[in-house]
């Protein structure tokens, strides 16, 4: 396993485990004993570095993550957790909603505390509610070790937070889709020249990197002079630079947790040579030609007032333009979407846009979606 170490000291895993996507039962809820003996494993692995939020999995990522930790496991983790201001109407809900993380997390200090999903309006509403003096006050009482952000907007954004608070680390999205997306590998190395450590999510692009690769890009991975995964190619191109402290990848399953600590501990992991860079560029030329509207699946538009699964019906559009208008598309677009809830039944309410990380035109892709499939 790849280590290095923060800006503040700690030596960290270069695989860090995001806690958005654990394993699930059948009826959609989290498998907590799945969940359990997932997280353990990871830190049986190597892994020493955890993340998880106040709004995932409604919650439950919190609590079943605070088991997980039990017999000795917290010892041998750096605990990440974020303040999901936009959800505190005032100050007194906001200390409310910082006070239940550590119920749920049964723990007595976060090693590692974010303002979770900083966007325009997030930042306005952090000031409003002096979230930042507040984390210092909490940070002074030894209750969080360190003080960072999360982070989905543009570039200009992101320079001006960096610049209004001595932040220790931040968490920006990056993977070699997204070089210019957000905050972007410009963002990552302004952050790391004014002496933050830089937490890297959807290395995989929630997957999309990794699962059905398109005719076209396996091609083009197939005629590179060394032979490797889609993963080991993503995560490799994030290892290269050193600006990059941890990576979070949000594994769901033992075979993605073998699989992605067997590519952490590769000799060659964080070395790329030129002709390696300039193969996965020409890989992200292509999928930037297939792919309609980028969305990571990561559900911050959810929930719809109408019902609708929106990852799940701008993943068929997409899909069906990178798969070549594949029949298979339409049928399971037509007869797998939950409750029969499809593109046609959005009203256009613009809610859905206001959440989205990726500040995707959503009204305009389930419009279109509609349109394709005729539903």
């Amino acid at each position: 396993m790849e280590y290095r170490t923060l800006k503040t000291g700690e030596k960290v895993s270069l695989l860090g485990l995001g806690t958005m996507r654990l394993p699930l039962a059948e009826d959609g809820s989290v498998n907590e004993k799945e969940a359990i003996e997932l997280i353990r494993a990871a830190m049986d692995s190597g892994i020493n570095y955890v993340d998880t939020a106040y709004t995932y999995h409604g919650g439950n990522s919190e609590k079943i993550l605070g088991k997980a930790l039990k017999d000795g496991y917290r010892e041998r983790v750096i605990l990440a957790d974020k303040m999901p201001i936009w959800l505190a109407k005032d100050e007194e809900a906001m200390r409310k909603i910082f006070d239940r993380q550590f119920e749920r997390l049964d723990t007595d200090i976060i090693d590692m505390y974010l303002v979770h999903n900083i966007t325009v309006p997030i930042w306005k509403r952090v000031k409003k509610l002096n979230l930042l003096p507040f984390l210092e006050e909490k940070k002074a009482e030894g209750k969080i070790k360190h003080i960072g952000f999360s982070f989905h907007d543009k570039f200009q954004l992101f320079e001006e937070v960096i610049d209004a608070f001595p932040w220790e680390f931040c968490q920006i999205q990056l993977n070699y889709m997204d070089k210019d997306f957000q905050a972007g590998v410009k963002g990552l190395k302004y952050a790391a020249s004014k002496g933050l450590s830089v937490i890297i999510m959807e290395p995989l692009k929630g997957g999309r990197l990794t699962n059905s690769i398109p005719p076209s890009v396996e091609k083009l991975f197939s005629e590179a002079a060394v032979k490797r995964s889609p993963a080991q190619w993503a995560f490799k191109w994030l290892a290269a630079m050193p600006e990059v402290s941890l990576m979070l990848s949000g594994m769901s399953d033992r075979k993605q947790l073998e699989a992605n600590v067997e590519i952490m501990s590769m000799k060659d992991l964080c070395l790329l040579t030129e002709e390696e860079a300039a193969m996965i560029d020409r890989v992200s030329d292509e999928y930037n030609k297939l792919v309609k509207y980028s969305c990571t699946g990561c559900q911050y538009c959810m929930p719809c007032p109408q019902k609708l699964e929106i990852p799940k019906l701008i993943g068929h559009y997409n899909d069906w333009f990178i798969y070549d208008k594949n029949p298979s598309t339409a049928m399971e677009y037509r007869t797998w979407i939950p409750d029969g809830r499809h593109a046609s039944d959005c009203i256009g309410c613009g809610a859905c846009e206001e959440k989205c990380p990726q500040s995707l035109p959503i009204r305009e892709a389930l419009k279109k979606t509609a349109e394709l499939f005729g539903v």
